[in-house]
């Protein structure tokens, strides 16, 4: 059971995933069993990738090709004296950027707020039962209806 990662489940018969898992088809995994595993394997989650701060979600703003050039643009008017042409260049690309953060910050909550309203569960056999779990709680060798 330590080398897992290594088999390709989906060419194997049903009668070799159950024997590589030590889980019995009929009658699925006992609780001592459950409990030995979660121990081990732990719950059926992703773990979520740490987000980016909001000080570099906001510099990410300005790293777009025409923004570039609105602020070479912007510097080239300053360099020759034009500072009204220069503030209203640099103006624009700076309510740009804040706009595009707080969409981005609106998005990001909204998915995350959809992904912590998804549960689902999932019918398995342990100890010789039919079970509602969510899928969370599923560990290598319950066998799933």
């Amino acid at each position: 059971m330590d080398k897992l990662a290594e088999y390709k489940w989906h060419n194997l018969p049903i009668q070799e995933v159950s024997q590589y898992l030590d889980s019995n088809i009929e009658t699925g995994l006992t609780a001592t069993e459950v409990t030995k595993r979660k121990e081990t394997f732990g719950t059926n989650e992703l773990k979520a990738k740490r987000g980016k701060s909001s000080l570099l979600r906001f510099l990410l703003q300005f790293h777009q090709p025409l923004l570039y050039i609105l602020l070479i643009a912007g510097a080239i008017k300053a360099f020759l004296g034009q500072w009204v042409n220069a503030g209203v260049i640099w103006g624009v690309t700076l309510i740009n950027a804040i706009i595009g953060f707080v969409q981005e910050s609106k998005a990001e909550s909204a998915i995350a707020a959809l992904a912590s309203s998804v549960k689902t569960n999932t019918t398995i056999i342990r100890n010789r039962n039919k079970l509602q779990v969510p899928s969370t709680e599923l560990i290598p060798g319950d066998i799933v209806l």
